[in-house]
């Protein structure tokens, strides 16, 4: 697939909520998202950017893979809620300017849960990962 920089038909969520920047591959197991951390992000204080947004990211990096897999196939790209987030870890936040790449794994699907495990990385660096439990509203 080529990079999306209009990420917004894909995500329910609107600036300045947005945690994510350009969808750079997704699949049908997959998606990895970047995001070039501002200093006017809603989530940044001090030159760092805090751990809402990194929890968010990885959300946001969900959403928009089953959005551009629904935009693809012709059918309304659903809202998905954050039903659980386990095992986060933080190893260090991101500061302005660094470029965060994220990539989410479809573990398991049923009916409308979908737990994925997403990781942040700068560079090569792992700053954060977590596996979420995400409930995906039914369109009809």
């Amino acid at each position: 697939m080529k990079p999306v920089t209009d990420i917004l038909p894909f995500i329910p969520q609107r600036p300045p909520f947005v945690m994510i920047q350009e969808l750079i591959a997704c699949d049908e197991n997959s998606a990895m998202t970047t995001l070039v951390v501002k200093e006017e992000n809603i989530f940044t204080k001090n030159g760092l950017l805090g751990e809402p947004a990194l929890v968010e990211n990885i959300a946001q990096t969900a959403a928009a893979r089953i959005g551009y897999i629904c935009q693809q196939e012709n059918k309304p790209v659903p809202i998905g809620y954050i039903a659980a987030v386990q095992n986060l870890i933080i190893f260090r936040l991101p500061n302005v300017g660094d470029r965060l790449k994220t990539e989410i794994v479809i573990k398991n699907q049923v009916m409308h849960v979908t737990i994925i495990s997403g990781t942040v990385k700068i560079y090569d660096e792992v700053i954060a990962g977590c596996e979420m439990k995400i409930f995906i509203q039914n369109n009809s």
